[in-house]
């Protein structure tokens, strides 16, 4: 791992920074944590006020690229999706390569709820909302189907905009999604500026992340000057509760899937998979991890050809870990704090975004695209929704390290299922030992899904 990583300079500097940057984000959350403190047993106003306006102001900051992040990354999601046509081979294989994204994604999301009920993640501290967002609340009537559903199409097409109504928004980017998408060619211009916009605005996401630091310091701050080191529970319950689910499905759902479908030993994945689980827990990248997780799946004996195009296309729409179980579970918290009951049917929308979501923002997704979407789909007000997504922030470097380990894990799992059903898996390879994956300078050729010969 290390000789991998001192020969890759352009990649070893933007790690370097994230490092920087995850500690940086580590001391503004303990920083904070201590004025706040300091905040609440000195009863000092002015250093509350401060806080809490250092927090107000990153939570806006976060607030405003909700409405426009989920439609512009639905939007160029769906029209990704054209890449799986082609020959009937390339379509029956990214068919199954779906279906079981969506198969493992069900399980890892329902661990995920019930670890999160079961732990009572956020439970312990109230976090008293805006008026405003306390007027939303009141003004929603929850747990009614037909609720939801009527509120899903918004009457007028700017108004779900202007009023950050996020759920309509998402419909609404899905429908012009398929639209764009079965217009092919003609949607060509829309979908590229789609693609820019969203570009322009993961430019701009992305500098108002650098304020994590100062946010955190601010959010966290303010959360101990009202309610004293009570926080502290609730936070360690959300970690425990994404590592308890995470690990679950990393050593027991996994290992049962192979060995019971995909025919192969539990001991021999993880021992081939190991090296990429280790650099995804430490760059916490599933992109950066990609050249790892694709070779690793061909020294599991998948054919090279279905490697290349299974593998990188579960980069982006298979992520049990940021996509399924850690929205379900950051939900129930974010819930717990500001004392909303979910109910059945939010739990029902909550497993949709996790099984549907990742695969409709092919391309995009992200722990903050899909926490939001989900947390929109719950009906939750935007105040809530940015508030929420800016407290576990605070500490999504020591959860992110055990999500990205899932997500890669989940996305050499699935080819490995699919090329055992499609007799596509090379048995002698699986069995013999091979070097850490691109330690030994031996990369497999991958040819294009359309030369793969029908089964």
């Amino acid at each position: 791992m290390s000789s991998a990583v001192a020969t890759d300079p352009p990649q070893a500097a933007p790690r370097k920074r994230n490092v920087y940057f995850g500690l940086a984000v580590l001391a503004g959350l303990l920083l904070g944590a201590v004025l706040g403190f300091v905040a609440k047993q000195t009863d000092t106003s002015w250093l509350t006020t401060t806080l809490k306006t250092i927090g107000n102001i990153f939570t806006s900051l976060l607030q405003f690229t909700v409405i426009p992040l989920v439609f512009t990354a639905i939007v160029v999601g769906v029209d990704s999706l054209r890449g799986l046509g082609g020959t009937r081979t390339a379509a029956r294989l990214g068919g199954k390569t779906l279906l079981w994204f969506g198969i493992t994604s069900l399980i890892a999301v329902l661990i995920g709820i019930a670890v999160g009920l079961i732990g009572g993640a956020g439970q312990g501290v109230h976090v008293e909302p805006s008026q405003a967002t306390v007027d939303k609340l009141a003004s929603r009537t929850q747990g009614d189907w037909l609720t939801v559903l009527n509120g899903l199409v918004p009457e007028n097409l700017f108004a779900a905009f202007s009023n950050g109504e996020v759920l309509q928004v998402v419909f609404v980017a899905a429908l012009v999604g398929v639209a764009a998408y079965a217009l092919g060619d003609k949607a060509a211009p829309f979908v590229a500026f789609n693609r820019s916009a969203f570009d322009i605005i993961q430019k701009a996401l992305g500098w108002i992340i650098r304020l994590a630091p100062l946010g955190v310091l601010g959010l966290i701050g303010t959360a101990f000057a009202t309610y004293g080191n009570e926080f502290v529970k609730p936070l360690i319950s959300l970690i425990a509760s994404v590592y308890i689910a995470a690990l679950l499905v990393l050593f027991v759902v996994y290992p049962i899937l192979l060995r019971f479908v995909g025919k192969v030993s539990p001991f021999t994945f993880y021992a081939k998979a190991w090296t990429a689980l280790q650099f995804a827990f430490v760059s916490r990248s599933s992109g950066a991890t990609l050249p790892l997780s694709r070779q690793t799946a061909v020294n599991l004996g998948v054919e090279p050809g279905y490697a290349g195009f299974a593998v990188p296309l579960g980069t982006t729409t298979k992520m049990d870990g940021c996509a399924a179980l850690y929205p379900a579970i950051a939900s129930i918290f974010i819930a717990n704090l500001f004392g909303v009951h979910l109910s059945f049917w939010q739990y029902v929308g909550i497993v949709a975004v996790a099984v549907f979501g990742s695969i409709a923002t092919a391309g995009t997704t992200g722990w903050f695209t899909m926490l939001t979407l989900t947390l929109s789909t719950i009906n939750l007000p935007t105040e809530v929704v940015a508030t929420g997504v800016a407290i576990v922030y605070g500490i999504d470097p020591i959860l992110d390290m055990i999500r990205t380990a899932t997500n890669v894990a989940g996305q050499i799992t699935v080819p490995v299922l699919v090329a055992r059903g499609e007799g596509l898996l090379d048995d002698e390879v699986l069995h013999r030992p091979s070097a850490p994956p691109l330690l030994n300078g031996e990369v497999a050729e991958a040819r294009p899904p359309q030369q793969l010969v029908s089964a």
